[in-house]
């Protein structure tokens, strides 16, 4: 596919998606959607690659629908997403909750990581919210924007959002939609770390490469397919799916390289331990 509205780039096992319209402050658009879902789905297939970072261009993230969209939704008398058929589905199939508008990320076996290094607003927020880990410049503006608009909140974000922060505080953000600067939510478990704009991708390229070289592939995956599917069921039946999980994982050649860089005091050799 043609990328029109975003960059990728592979380092190691590192996957970068930048959104990139900086001349309309990366907003969203059905073009930028579909791109963004077919290079999650090349990054899944990439036995490679283990986490994406997504980032913007320039000084945005994204600030939310493309208000020439948005015009044109009135214009149609309702929602067009702007897709097409060639719409790819990655972390689809996994569970039915899963199986609909970024809910899909949670299916993805890759990591995703999001580097809000501008403004997110709108659909631009509910993306860095669906992203597994989230770092931030500390100067990023925040909000979920749809209240001016007379709009529902977002894809979902009514659920996601308290479970990030908690009831109190995502009421407060979904239900003023007012703007607030990520260095205003310090503690509310929103980002996993505010820093300098400058200092924003490096960081989250060197957390994602410690990620890479202090984990196995495979429990970095089964722990993300856990993490989300438990969610959805009760105590027990998540402890019966780890000890599955567990019993599967130690006949594995990464537990076997685990063990063996334990025992050495050296950093383990994924991939090379056949």
């Amino acid at each position: 596919m043609e990328l029109k509205a975003t960059l990728f780039e592979i380092e190691d096992s590192v996957a970068t998606v930048t959104l990139c319209r900086p001349h309309r402050h990366n907003a969203w658009t059905g073009r930028m959607h579909t791109e963004l879902r077919h290079l999650l789905e090349q990054a899944e297939t990439d036995p490679q690659i283990r986490t994406v970072v997504i980032t913007g261009m320039g000084d945005d993230f994204c600030v939310g629908a493309d208000s020439q969209a948005l015009k044109g939704h009135i214009e149609k008398g309702g929602y067009d997403s702007g897709t097409g058929p060639e719409l790819a589905n990655p972390g689809y199939g996994v569970a039915p909750q899963f199986d609909q508008n970024f809910a899909f990320m949670f299916g993805l076996n890759v990591t995703t990581i999001a580097a809000v290094n501008g403004p997110a607003a709108g659909v631009g927020f509910v993306l860095a919210c669906y992203c597994d880990l989230r770092f931030a410049a500390n100067d990023a503006k925040l909000t979920t924007a749809h209240g001016p608009l007379g709009l529902p909140a977002e894809f979902g974000l009514s659920w996601l959002l308290p479970r990030l922060i908690g009831l109190t505080r995502a009421n407060d953000l979904l239900l003023s939609s007012r703007v607030l600067s990520a260095n205003e939510t310090d503690g509310w478990g929103l980002f996993n770390g505010l820093v300098e704009r400058e200092e924003l991708l490096p960081k989250v390229h060197a957390y994602a490469q410690n990620l890479a070289a202090r984990v196995a592939p495979s429990a970095q995956r089964m722990t993300k397919r856990q993490i989300y599917l438990d969610q959805h069921r009760d105590v027990g039946s998540a402890v019966s799916d780890s000890e599955d999980l567990l019993e599967t994982a130690m006949t594995d050649p990464d537990y076997r390289e685990g063990v063996k860089a334990l025992l050495e005091k050296r950093t383990p050799r994924w991939g090379d331990n056949d």
